[in-house]
């Protein structure tokens, strides 16, 4: 009776392990990584500990882009919403954006250039797929697991889970998660196969998020600047820590974020919605912050 007992915990355990390594290829360890305000970087230096290096992990193959506008005080902030909405209506398929093709995956971990090698995220344009105007109610300070609750809502909204997707969650004037402003702007993370961004008001931060950064009149430059960062780490690296990092854990938006002069300064580009600032992105290819690819 007890072998047959621990013949029976033995396949059970088995089977318990089994299920656990089959799962690692549709589950995703959730991480957090952050675009710290203005202030925590060092200006015009770049993190140059190297290239990125490919950790095993996925790809947003055919970017696109949901949004939440979280909460009824959206409605008087109607300017914001059209500026954040032209740009990453019009992102997809911009010059800025195409520095993300370098990238791959499918090919071994460490990998530094891709060349033709494995599956390479593809820069489609009209990459907005749907902006959702949630006027339930949203907390003065809303925690990251009501965050992540709000985009899975916003998933739900649009038909399930798309893991080409980053669903961004925008939260309205003087509602942001603690820490906005004084530590970070932004920043972007999974729940299961769901990849999320959290973008607070960008302009209550002021100066620290961007505003001004770019143009003397930019009172919206924090929008695109810290939105298109949190976009194109999210095409790199949607399942943080999997994807394109550094040696020091530094994203392609994070090793050139907040240059205000010099190679790889942010700058205006114009894309067929407009003209927005954005910061340059890293590149393996030449080893730099690049605005255009």
């Amino acid at each position: 009776m007890r072998r047959t007992v621990q013949v029976g915990l033995s396949l059970l355990a088995v089977l318990v392990l089994l299920v656990s390594v089959g799962g690692t290829a549709s589950a995703h360890q959730a991480g957090t990584t952050y675009l710290k305000v203005k202030g925590a970087h060092s200006p015009n230096h770049p993190h140059q500990s190297g290239n990125l290096l490919y950790h095993g992990g996925a790809i947003e193959q055919a970017a696109t882009v949901y949004i939440v506008w979280w909460g009824s005080q959206w409605a008087s902030s109607g300017a914001a919403q059209t500026y954040v909405s032209n740009f990453f209506s019009g992102v997809g398929g911009s010059s800025w954006a195409n520095s993300t093709t370098q990238y791959c995956q499918g090919v071994p971990s460490g990998t530094v250039q891709c060349g033709s090698n494995g599956t390479h995220p593809s820069n489609p344009t009209r990459e907005l797929g749907g902006t959702w105007s949630d006027t339930s109610s949203v907390p003065t300070s809303p925690t990251q697991s009501q965050i992540a609750a709000e985009a899975s809502a916003l998933a739900a909204h649009f038909g399930g889970v798309n893991t080409t997707a980053n669903y961004m969650v925008f939260t309205p004037s003087g509602h942001s998660e603690n820490g906005f402003g004084t530590q970070w702007c932004a920043y972007h993370s999974s729940s299961g196969n769901l990849s999320y961004s959290y973008m607070p008001y960008q302009p209550d931060a002021g100066a620290a998020c961007g505003q001004n950064f770019v143009n003397a009149n930019g009172f919206f430059d924090g929008f695109s600047i810290v939105g298109g960062h949190e976009y194109a780490e999210t095409i790199t690296d949607p399942y943080p820590n999997s994807g394109w990092l550094d040696g020091r854990g530094a994203e392609n938006g994070d090793k050139c974020a907040w240059i205000s002069s010099g190679p790889g300064a942010a700058q205006d580009i114009s894309l067929s919605t407009g003209k927005f600032a954005v910061q340059s992105l890293w590149s393996n290819a030449t080893s730099s912050c690049v605005i255009s690819y």
